[in-house]
């Protein structure tokens, strides 16, 4: 068996073959680039049928990182996983709050999650600027309620939290809003790779637009 070891060369195959998973598919060639990162980054094909987006969410998206607008995340694995120096380059930084000190007491408090609370905490932060959410469903239904209550409003959301208790439900919340553009995907799957994946093909469509 041959072993390719040239990355570039890995990535152009891999690629390749997800390009065959998504003939006769109607998206947008923003929207591909993003899908064929989520199938990238999970190796499972079927996020072809069950990625959606709001209306222009790439070109929004991509619009609102050349404009230097910072992402809030959920967990600090989404955080890690940003290309920071595409988003540095166009001005952007990245933050979670679910480790700050007053986060954890505020959690503990309300017996709530962290990723909830953090949420409420960061509001300020999060208005007008991008919230990547990949991992805790508490912290989508939290930041909806907010936004519902015209507390805060975010200039774009990409919400895909995983799991099997109330992750379809969040998302499903999520789709049916109409304040904020969005990236997500229906049902139970979704988690941090798929948040990253998403995050940094828009980084990239956006730091295309720019050079």
């Amino acid at each position: 068996m041959d072993i390719i070891n040239d990355p570039l060369k890995i990535e152009e195959i891999s690629m390749s073959i997800i390009e065959g998973h998504l003939q006769g598919l109607a998206f947008t060639y923003g929207e591909k680039q993003v899908v064929k990162r989520v199938i990238h980054a999970t190796g499972d094909p079927s996020y072809a049928e069950i990625v959606v987006f709001s209306p222009q969410a790439v070109e929004k998206a991509a619009a609102f990182f050349k404009d230097g607008k910072n992402i809030i995340t959920d967990v600090e694995m989404v955080r890690v996983g940003i290309n920071k120096k595409i988003l540095g380059g166009l001005g952007g930084t990245s933050e979670c709050f679910i480790h700050h000190p007053e986060v954890l007491k505020g959690a503990e408090k309300e017996k709530i999650t962290r990723a909830s609370f953090s949420m409420q905490w960061a509001k300020e932060k999060i208005n007008g600027n991008i919230v990547a959410i990949g991992n805790a469903p508490t912290a989508l239904f939290t930041l909806l309620d907010m936004i519902e209550k015209k507390e805060v409003k975010p200039a774009f959301v990409i919400g895909v939290p995983v799991g099997f208790v109330g992750s379809a439900e969040a998302k499903e919340a999520l789709e049916k809003q109409q304040e904020v553009p969005f990236i997500t995907v229906k049902g139970v799957k979704g988690g941090s790779p798929v948040a990253v994946s998403i995050t940094n093909a828009l980084l990239k469509l956006a730091e295309g637009q720019r050079s």
